[in-house]
């Protein structure tokens, strides 16, 4: 992956709205709408939500995003890279991205739900290959045979906590 740049982005803007009603048509044909957990774009703009974006020469090629569980877990959200950019590296770098905002932020563990179905096995890759491990449901989710939940806890020396305050 060469040039490009991530930054926060606003779920509302046109070009945003159009890949995430993408990814959440995706999502939903693939999975029963009782197991569908795709955040549609108005979710995206909750205060526990941080939204990125990865463009190259102003053209938006992925996004993702990172929700606040609680002060010490995130879950990792609405990740999807253009079809025209895949397996150039773009979802990775978008999760590591992730990955240095949640240790940013001091949160010690990320997890995420994807589904088990084969059609979500590259991301069931990427995310594996990243660290992450299979987990028990975590917040609101429960069990079913259509989600794998997935976790990544980072090591002490991994963390770095900047909510800290002055006293």
């Amino acid at each position: 992956m060469t040039g490009g740049a991530f930054s926060l982005d606003d779920p509302g803007r046109d070009d945003v709205r159009q890949l995430l009603s993408h990814h959440v048509s995706f999502a939903r044909a693939q999975t029963p709408p009782e197991d569908a957990h795709a955040l549609d774009p108005e979710d995206l703009l909750d205060p526990s939500v941080m939204f990125f974006s990865f463009r190259q020469g102003g053209e938006l090629l992925a996004v993702g995003a990172l929700k606040e569980i609680d002060a010490s877990h995130a879950e990792v959200k609405s990740m999807h890279t253009i079809h025209s950019a895949r397996r150039r590296g773009i979802g990775r770098a978008m999760l590591e991205h992730l990955l240095g905002a949640a240790r940013e932020r001091g949160y010690r563990r990320v997890s995420l739900e994807t589904g088990s179905m084969d059609a979500f096995l590259p991301a069931r890759s990427l995310y594996a290959a990243a660290g992450f491990t299979p987990c028990e449901p975590f917040g609101e989710y429960r069990r079913s045979p259509n989600s794998t939940y997935m976790t990544l806890t980072f090591a002490a020396a991994e963390h770095v906590d900047t909510r800290a305050t002055l006293e």
